[in-house]
């Protein structure tokens, strides 16, 4: 049964605007997913998938008559992609989106393990969706009644009426059949040791039946158990009179269909009272397997199993004591939840505090430079503290608990219960140090683990006057843009500013985390400016970036801070002499890597590692030597924080703060599985609160962002040529101009032409220039190391892009490169056909390919993209009026969101020269160059030198 059915993006659209029903099967992952026209027209035809006729029920003439059409058969597991999209297509059919909304909540059950093994009514393996409690229930019920009509259209078989199957019945049958076929992968024998619950055809195992009921007891059967624990005599035990207390666990039975039903086990085997017939007839089967996986999880519940009637067990006061603490967690995992007696209280929580001595001065207030605290050798020490309520307990009652060694103490004029080794372990903590910065991560979280158990964290003195500065940006002083910017920042660009300044100058490093186009450098530029008018704060920025980006931060940085000193700190002659106090130091990774011993003896006032995902690696050579780089500053710009795992976030945020997660293997442990397993709910809770102080993540969907943001980003993006390049680009240069200058006419204007489209295409790439049939396409251009970091954060943001050439042989390029590297591309040019023209325009709509090669002359008209929120011309046309009819395939109406467009200049070079000319002379530029090329070969041999010289630019 096992189907390789697989619809294409196209087919899938196509399938979600039909109607849309379940047929159930045995096993359920035999069920499949009929998809066909209420008017009778033949559905969409999917390769693999059989077309069979089906009989609906559709309302005719006032009534509702069985009508026969034709329907397209799908598998469960090949039907959730379309299902799911049709939840987001607008012309999806409402059956279709219900149904969707269903796929989506079986993935969902799935994804959080709510899987059980079983058996089908054949005696064939099946996984369920199970167990569902409360709010699972409730959601699946909300949703089986808003099924449609045609959702649930194909009548019953075997009655003389046309019933239809009732809505959550068959909902349910849908999330068992997805439960039943998700987890059948390749790989799943190797878990189930065998084909058992892992092939996707069906076994027939009745040999399993017993087993299968055992695992549903206590999950899935129709009662669940929990203990009541009492405490026979509490009134008048212990030391005020008579003997101490005992303990027993009584049993208790509660119906799944009806929570409020309970009652105890001795009334179930009794068949009396509360319990007459409330269970049903497998009622004291149920409890037994129940109780069965219970004492395997707490074996002090095996008396009950021997026992005629499983009423009750005594418990000595270690049992007591375990049932308190770990055996709790156990027996809640086995679905066994326990009850305490309301008379005695179970108020008593723990902790520690943690702050500076109280002698310490100032310690009531957060300083307003944390290096010196954060810094500091002195460790701070753990205070641990017990509380009754809401009032602490005084050490005398803490060193009363300890002794009693007991689970029940009498306290305050009260029954306590507690757990004896908790008390022993706070004990224990008062010897323990920790560090400052470790201190401030179990404020800011208010928790931190010892020994392996969580415990509560009061933090107090600076400690805690500094975790309410950083958690209040209402606390903070607004920092007003500086006057030596050469432009005006944007609202939210001013917010990240004033976060920028507070977290800086407090001596604290930090990751500014905006979406691309958002201007995190240009934040970055204002915040170098703005630290300069303190002398505590002031002094030379190291901006540590890849190579592809070293040239446009030279010009943003001469565009909106000019008189700023600025050097590149790269290349065989680079040094740090006569090194300005109020200057940049741009260098690559690469070059910092080498040279980190060099640059770690300068005084930095501020580094900066930008796409701070190239040290995601803590352990790589790159990020071992960029942490040996001081400052009093430290910054991390990045558009993807999180690539694959938390553990990319540490290794930025341990740079930028040292010692705040704590190490690896701790974060890991403590924070990082618990969130990616989603085991614990609260973990991801508690990590947000660690590190939302010091990132600042901003998407251009978040309020107050997008709104802020012109329509349309044009961004010229300079790169530095290769060797290779510079080398070709300099030989060309002389060899033709030495040829120009000997000729005249026709032949001199040709000659330009080739001279300027050979320029062009070495600045692309050396394999276009060289017309190489099998080249190697890596490492040999900056614009194609620069077009990897642009698409890199752009498909991490799950955006669209359109790429931009003139050159047919260099899209090919282009889209050879990505295709190795993994990135799914289409290439749209002259000799595309109509057709497949239009299917390539669907396909990129649609979401199915999010990188679109485009030839300049072919696709600079004509289309309609709006699904790009990235444009890049590869090259320039060097015509404003066509450039800028390309970029609205993208910019036009219908699009509703910021594009981004990204002009990519080879620095030093001709284009360098044409950009410039854009930019200062947009009017005069259109018209003199609106015939592109053509232009510019009635220039004079100086002029025409002066334009293609070849000035720096290189690595």
């Amino acid at each position: 049964m096992h189907s390789t059915v697989l619809a294409t993006p196209t087919e899938i659209s196509e399938l979600a605007r039909c109607c849309a029903v379940f047929l159930p099967a045995d096993p359920a992952r035999a069920g499949r997913v009929a998809f066909w026209r209420p008017d009778g027209c033949a559905p969409p035809a999917v390769p693999g998938a059989p077309v069979e006729d089906l009989t609906v029920v559709l309302p005719l003439d006032g009534g509702v008559e069985p009508v026969t059409v034709p329907a397209v058969l799908l598998p469960v597991r090949a039907a959730l992609p379309v299902l799911t999209r049709a939840r987001v297509t607008e012309q999806g059919h409402r059956a279709c989106v219900f149904w969707g909304a269903a796929a989506l909540l079986a993935l969902h059950f799935t994804a959080r393990g709510l899987l059980l093994p079983g058996l089908s009514a054949g005696d064939h393996d099946a996984w369920r969706a199970a167990p569902l409690r409360g709010q699972d229930i409730d959601r699946v019920r909300e949703l089986a009644a808003s099924m449609p009509p045609e959702a649930h259209a194909v009548p019953l078989e075997d009655t003389e009426r046309l019933l239809l199957p009732d809505q959550e019945r068959l909902l349910r049958a849908f999330l068992d059949a997805a439960a039943d076929a998700l987890p059948r992968t390749p790989a799943a024998s190797l878990v189930t040791s065998g084909p058992a619950y892992a092939a996707p055809d069906p076994q027939h195992v009745p040999e399993q039946r017993a087993w299968a009921a055992e695992v549903a007891a206590g999950h899935d059967a129709g009662v669940r158990i929990s203990l009541r624990v009492e405490v026979p005599g509490l009134d008048h035990a212990g030391p005020d009179g008579g003997a101490e207390p005992r303990f027993r666990a009584v049993l208790q039975v509660h119906s799944v269909s009806g929570p409020a039903r309970v009652a105890d086990a001795a009334e179930v085997w009794a068949g009396s009272g509360a319990a007459d017939g409330a269970f049903g007839p497998r009622a004291r089967t149920d409890v037994l397997l129940a109780l069965r996986r219970a004492a395997r999880s707490w074996p002090a519940l095996t008396p009950l199993l021997s026992a005629t009637v499983p009423d009750s067990v005594d418990l000595a006061d270690e049992e007591v004591a375990e049932l308190l603490g770990e055996a709790a967690r156990v027996l809640a995992t086995a679905g066994v939840e326990v009850h305490w007696p309301a008379e005695a209280a179970r108020g008593v929580v723990s902790g520690v505090a943690i702050g500076p001595p109280d002698d310490t001065e100032g310690s009531g207030a957060a300083p307003a430079d944390t290096r010196s605290v954060l810094s500091a050798d002195a460790l701070l020490a753990f205070d641990p503290w017990f509380a009754l309520g809401d009032q602490r307990l005084t050490r005398a009652e803490l060193d009363r608990l300890a002794e009693a060694n007991r689970p029940l103490v009498r306290l305050r004029n009260q029954w306590v219960l507690v757990d004896p080794g908790e008390v022993r372990r706070a004990r224990s903590w008062q010897d323990r140090k920790i560090t400052p910065v470790e201190a401030l991560g179990a404020a800011l979280t208010g928790s931190t683990e010892v020994a392996g158990h969580r415990v509560e964290v009061r933090p107090s003195g600076w400690l805690a006057a500094l975790r309410d500065r950083l958690t209040d940006p209402a606390a903070r002083e607004p920092v007003e843009q500086p006057a030596a910017l050469d432009a005006r920042l944007r609202d939210y660009q001013l917010r990240g500013l004033g976060w920028l300044a507070h977290m800086t100058s407090s001596g604290l490093g930090c990751c500014l985390a905006d979406d691309m186009g958002l201007g995190k450098t240009i934040t970055l530029i204002a915040l170098h400016l703005h630290r300069q008018t303190d002398p505590a704060t002031a002094g030379p920025t190291l901006v540590v970036c890849p190579t592809s980006l070293m040239g446009n931060w030279q010009r943003e940085i001469e565009r909106f801070a000019p008189g700023t000193p600025v050097r590149r700190f790269h290349g065989a002659h680079r040094d740090l002499a006569d090194l300005a106090d109020d200057g940049f130091v741009l260098t690559t990774y690469g070059t910092m890597r080498l040279d980190a011993g060099r640059l770690a003896d300068v005084g930095w006032g501020m580094v900066v590692a930008d796409e701070a995902q190239h040290v995601k690696n803590a352990y790589s050579a790159t990020a071992r030597q960029l942490r040996t780089i001081g400052a009093r500053a430290r910054v991390a710009l990045t558009g993807t924080p999180v690539e694959n795992n938390l553990s990319e976030l540490w290794a930025i945020l341990d740079w930028a703060t040292p010692g705040l997660l704590g190490r690896l293997g701790t974060f890991r442990a403590r924070h990082a599985q618990a969130v990616e397993s989603g085991r614990d709910p609260a973990a991801a809770e508690r990590l947000a609160r660690l590190v939302g102080p010091f990132l600042l993540r901003r998407r251009k969907s978040d309020p107050g962002i997008a709104p802020e943001l012109p329509p349309k980003t044009e961004t010229d993006r300079a790169v530095s040529l290769t060797g290779e390049q510079t080398g070709l680009y300099e030989a060309l240069v002389r060899e033709t101009l030495a040829e120009i200058a000997g000729a005249d006419g026709m032949a001199r204007r040709g000659l330009i032409v080739k001279l300027l489209t050979g320029l062009k295409q070495i600045c692309n790439h050396p394999a276009q220039f060289l017309k190489e049939e099998r080249p190697r396409i890596a490492g040999r251009s900056g614009k194609l190391e620069l077009l990897d970091e642009l698409l890199d954060t752009i498909l991490s943001e799950g955006a669209s892009v359109l790429v931009f050439t003139q050159y047919v042989q260099m899209a090919r390029l282009i889209e050879r490169h990505l295709a190795a590297r993994g990135v799914r591309t289409q290439f749209l040019h002259g000799g595309t056909p109509v057709t497949e023209r239009e299917a390539m325009v669907r396909r990129f709509q649609d979401g199915d390919v999010p990188v679109f090669l485009l030839s300049l002359k072919a696709a600079g008209t004509g289309l309609n993209l709006t699904r790009a929120e990235h444009v890049v011309h590869y090259d320039r046309w060097w015509n404003p009026a066509v450039e800028a009819q390309a970029t609205d395939r993208a910019y036009r109406i219908g699009q509703n969101r910021p594009v981004q467009v990204h002009r990519l200049i080879a620095e030093g070079t001709i284009e360098d020269r044409i950009a410039d000319l854009l930019h200062r002379k947009r009017n005069l530029a259109e018209a003199v160059l609106g015939a592109g090329e053509a232009a510019l070969t009635e220039l004079t041999d100086a002029e025409l030198a002066d334009l293609v010289e070849l000035r720096g630019g290189t690595r």
